[in-house]
C-alpha cells in the first residue's frame, strides 16, 4: 500500500499519480488534500508518512509544488527516509543506497511523464542490501 499526500500545489500531480497506480494494480491510500483549496502541506505529508513508518503503508509519495517542505515534513518522522527526486535517477539511487521510504516530488518542477517514471523507479527499484548503505543509513537513524 502506497500512501500519498499533497497539498493544493501538488494536487493535479497527485491525482495523475493515482491514475498511474490504479493502471498499475497498486493499493493506496490517500491523506489528502482532496482538491485544489489553498491549504498546509504538514498535516497532511505528516500523516502520510506517519502511516509508512508504522508499517501501515509499505512507502509514500508526497507532493508539494516544490517538493521540499513535504520532504522537510516527512524528514521529522523517525524511521522516514524522504528523498526529494526530479529525475529517475535520483530515485534509482535513494532506493538502492539509502532505502528511501517516502518519494517527494514538486508538482511545478517535474511533469507527469517525467513523474510516473521517477514512481515507477521509486516503487520497483530495490534496495541493494550492501553492508557499507546499511552501515550508513544505521549511522542516519542515529
Amino acid at each position: 500500500m502506497i500512501a500519498l499526500a499533497s497539498d493544493h500545489g501538488g494536487f493535479e500531480l497527485k491525482q495523475a499519480v493515482i491514475a498511474h497506480l490504479k493502471e498499475r494494480g497498486l493499493e493506496y491510500r490517500d491523506f489528502g488534500t482532496y482538491d485544489k483549496s489553498s491549504c498546509d502541506y504538514p498535516g497532511f505529508a505528516r500523516a502520510a508518512a506517519q502511516a509508512v513508518a508504522s508499517g501501515e503503508c509499505d512507502r509514500g509519495i508526497v507532493v508539494c509544488t516544490t517538493g521540499i517542505g513535504v520532504s522537510i515534513v516527512a524528514n521529522k518522522v523517525p524511521g522516514i527516509r524522504c528523498a526529494l527526486c526530479t529525475d529517475a535517477t535520483l530515485a534509482r539511487m535513494t532506493r538502492l543506497h539509502n532505502d528511501a521510504n517516502v518519494l517527494a516530488l514538486g508538482g511545478g518542477i517535474v511533469g507527469n511523464l517525467v513523474a510516473m517514471d521517477i514512481v515507477d523507479t521509486f516503487l520497483d527499484t530495490p534496495f541493494s542490501e550492501e553492508e557499507k548503505h546499511k552501515r550508513r543509513i544505521a549511522s542516519i537513524e542515529g
